[in-house]
């Protein structure tokens, strides 16, 4: 899995990114999918998922809040009353998963709602990150459509037993990723491979999340 930038600023940005959506609603009084547009909106949503250490690591959350504002055009001044809400949790565990899985956070909401991703905040607050990832990663694979291997083969021209007959990947493997029954994504170096010399393309084109 390619994540969106160095580890090391994870722990940062995730507090910061939670900070950021607690303060928006219960600060600023904000609904939280109003602000979660202005927020894919600006810039700074672009920056934050490709690692700008000013964001991710350089602004807290407050500033990171007012930032939006002031890049759709708003001047606002507020008083921090900051406390751990499940809007702190959405956006501490959105930013993980932004990191872990390298998607923009505007094909994030394409497919799961910030209003979603604040539901899940019941079963999953208490669980370890990854069950979370993991969750997310299902609702996202489920509402993506074809497979990235099905859309590249079938791009070329190639079928199912051609793919199979030039790489040496049974057939049967092969339906079974294309149809997400097996996550290409776990899939070992030497078959994912095989396949992009054969398709002509990149690991990264292969994996779901990227």
């Amino acid at each position: 899995m390619i994540h969106a930038y160095d580890r090391i600023y994870l722990g940062k940005a995730q507090s910061s990114f939670g900070s950021m959506l607690d303060y928006a609603v219960h600060d600023m009084g904000m609904d939280l999918g109003a602000y979660w547009t202005l927020f894919l909106n600006s810039d700074i949503s672009r920056q934050f998922a490709h690692g700008n250490p000013k964001y991710v690591a350089g602004m807290s959350g407050i500033e990171l809040a007012l930032d939006v504002l002031h890049c759709n055009g708003e001047d606002v001044n507020y008083r921090p009353v900051l406390n751990r809400s499940q809007e702190y949790w959405t956006g501490w565990a959105i930013a993980y998963f932004q990191w872990f899985s390298g998607l923009e956070f505007g094909k994030i909401d394409q497919k799961i709602p910030i209003a979603e991703v604040r539901g899940l905040y019941g079963p999953y607050h208490e669980m370890d990150i990854t069950q979370f990832c993991d969750r997310m990663s299902e609702l996202y694979r489920g509402r993506s459509g074809t497979s990235n291997l099905k859309s590249l083969r079938m791009g070329r021209h190639y079928s199912q037993r051609q793919l199979s007959d030039h790489t040496g990947i049974p057939i049967r493997t092969i339906q079974q990723y294309e149809q997400r029954q097996k996550n290409i994504n776990a899939a070992g170096v030497e078959t994912v491979l095989r396949i992009c010399r054969f398709l002509q393309c990149n690991p990264e084109d292969l994996l779901e999340l990227n």
